[in-house]
């Protein structure tokens, strides 16, 4: 064998650091999923909406502060949710309740793709009109 033939490999790029504060890879993800696990009211109605988010916080808070942040809204959002929707249902003896139901479910799945989405790029994100139970 010659020189010639052996040709150097190349050596593997060390990972880019992050700055400072930024959320990493797999802290936007988990993030990420603490918003979309709202959808598990589609599985489970009733209490699925608060079973992603509790679990992502309670499994992931002390990893990196940015997902027991983000978890933590998304939690609190869920909560929001649910309450309006039980007072959506208690009013839907006056039939403003039907209306109101609606226009919860569609807010809330707004709000949960713009959330997901935000968090995907390694931003907070605040949902509006949120009770903030857990801190």
């Amino acid at each position: 064998m010659t020189d010639e033939m052996i040709t150097p490999q190349p050596s593997p790029t060390p990972e880019t650091p992050q700055p400072p504060g930024t959320p990493g890879p797999e802290a936007r993800q988990w993030a990420l999923i603490a918003h979309l696990s709202g959808f598990l009211a589609c599985v489970l109605p009733g209490i699925g909406q608060l079973i992603g988010p509790l679990i992502v916080w309670q499994l992931k808070k002390d990893q990196d502060p940015f997902i027991d942040d983000q978890a933590k809204e998304a939690l609190n959002f869920q909560i929001t949710v649910s309450l309006l929707m039980v007072l959506s249902f208690v009013l839907m003896l006056v039939v403003i309740g039907f209306f109101l139901m609606g226009l919860v479910a569609i807010g809330a799945i707004v709000l949960m793709i713009i959330a997901a989405i935000k968090s995907n790029e390694g931003t907070a994100y605040r949902y509006p009109f949120c009770w903030r139970l857990i801190k």
